[in-house]
């Protein structure tokens, strides 16, 4: 029965490979689809809603036990997701004024792709959060809501920096580091107001962005920049860590006095430079696995659908954890995060978050695709829903 259902998949995945320009660099597929994946692991697995009597409050393992902070360095993959970005739309830019394409047109399609799934996402929450006032408690409906939303603030900065690209072709990273440098020194050693941490907000991700630039026009070839980015950016955040009392975890913990994350720090800035160079240093084994046609599919569908899965990951889980209240009081899906066993339940509870993705992604991916420009001839040859569209729709 198996071998039966994976012949087709198989035939699927050498059409794919088949359709794929042999001029693609499959490595920056893959880096950015572990971006996306590790951002929506790490929130199911650090963010629990907690269920108080008739209310729910967000909670954070990390927050109760810190010594688990190590685990949110596999998940803040945000730095290689604008590692990429920079990149592609270096890249990008350079072919459509080749080509002749106006930087208005050219911004208009990248920005498309990204903002037409968010109106299905603020239409339903919007429906949502008015049903909910009428019978939930406010702190409840603020944290539902909060959670539901929060992949709009990293959309909002990227399609910035994005729209941006022109001016930040040329622009040395060390720039924005050196901001974010003398944010912190304000904020941290000379007590300036906490307001002015949100000018990390764009300098911090800017970093990776250039670094992007820098990828797109040959300059960090080689291993050994990208592993002096690895090295640095380690030696880097171990000393803020250990020596400046940077908090350890590289995501927000409710509660805590100071986030790495919310606005960017410092420390999350070398920690990702180190990510930068580890994924520079990976491209290589990279290139070589996605040879193998099923692993190049995978990558593939992983990117055609990003957006979707990246604005609906955080309803998933709470579709599951409000629906898991009809049973009562589940462990690790409503009880506090405070044990080692909560994380035994958590990972028991992902099939069923991805299953409920699933069913979000059935529901919208279609907003997330975009016509193709063909000429008539590829048009004959090849139907829409082919591999090659598929091949085609993936940013490169």
């Amino acid at each position: 029965m198996l071998p039966d259902l994976a012949r087709p998949l198989r035939h699927a995945a050498a059409r794919l490979e088949a359709a794929t320009p042999a001029s693609r660099d499959r490595a920056v597929d893959a880096l950015r689809a572990f971006a996306v994946l590790g951002v929506v692991l790490g929130h199911w697995l650090v963010t629990a809603l907690i269920a108080d009597g008739a209310s729910l409050h967000t909670a954070s393992p990390l927050h109760y036990m810190p010594f688990l902070a190590p685990v949110s360095w596999l998940f803040q993959t945000l730095a290689v997701f604008f590692l990429v970005g920079g990149r592609v739309a270096t890249l990008g830019l350079t072919r459509a004024q080749q080509s002749g394409t106006s930087y208005r047109s050219w911004l208009s399609a990248r920005l498309s792709r990204l903002f037409r799934p968010v109106a299905a996402l603020l239409l339903l929450w919007t429906i949502t959060a008015v049903l909910l006032l009428i019978g939930a408690e406010p702190a409840t409906v603020r944290a539902l809501v909060k959670l539901a939303l929060s992949p709009l603030w990293f959309l909002l900065v990227y399609a910035a920096l994005t729209a941006a690209t022109p001016l930040l072709t040329r622009l040395n990273p060390l720039w924005p580091l050196a901001v974010v440098l003398h944010v912190d020194l304000l904020r941290f050693g000379q007590g300036a107001p906490s307001w002015i941490g949100w000018i990390n907000l764009a300098a911090g991700w800017l970093v990776p962005y250039t670094l992007g630039a820098a990828w797109a026009r040959g300059q960090l070839e080689g291993h050994r920049r990208a592993l002096s980015l690895l090295l640095g950016g380690t030696a880097g955040t171990a000393a803020l860590i250990v020596w400046a009392r940077y908090p350890a975890s590289m995501v927000g913990v409710p509660g805590a006095e100071v986030s790495n994350l919310n606005p960017p720090t410092l420390a999350a800035v070398t920690f990702g430079l180190a990510q930068c160079g580890l994924a520079l240093l990976l491209r290589r084994p990279l290139r070589r696995a996605l040879r193998r046609p099923v692993a190049w599919a995978a990558v593939a569908l992983v990117n055609l659908f990003a957006m979707t899965v990246f604005l609906w990951h955080q309803t998933a889980m709470m579709a599951t954890t409000a629906t898991g209240l009809l049973a009562g009081h589940l462990p690790g899906l409503h009880t506090p995060p405070d044990h080692l066993g909560w994380i035994a339940a958590r990972l028991a509870w992902l099939p069923l978050f991805a299953l409920a993705l699933a069913v979000c992604w059935a529901a919208f991916h279609h907003l997330e695709q975009r016509p193709v420009r063909r000429d008539s001839r590829l048009a004959k040859e090849h139907r829409p829903g082919t591999p090659r569209d598929v091949a085609l729709k993936v940013e490169a």
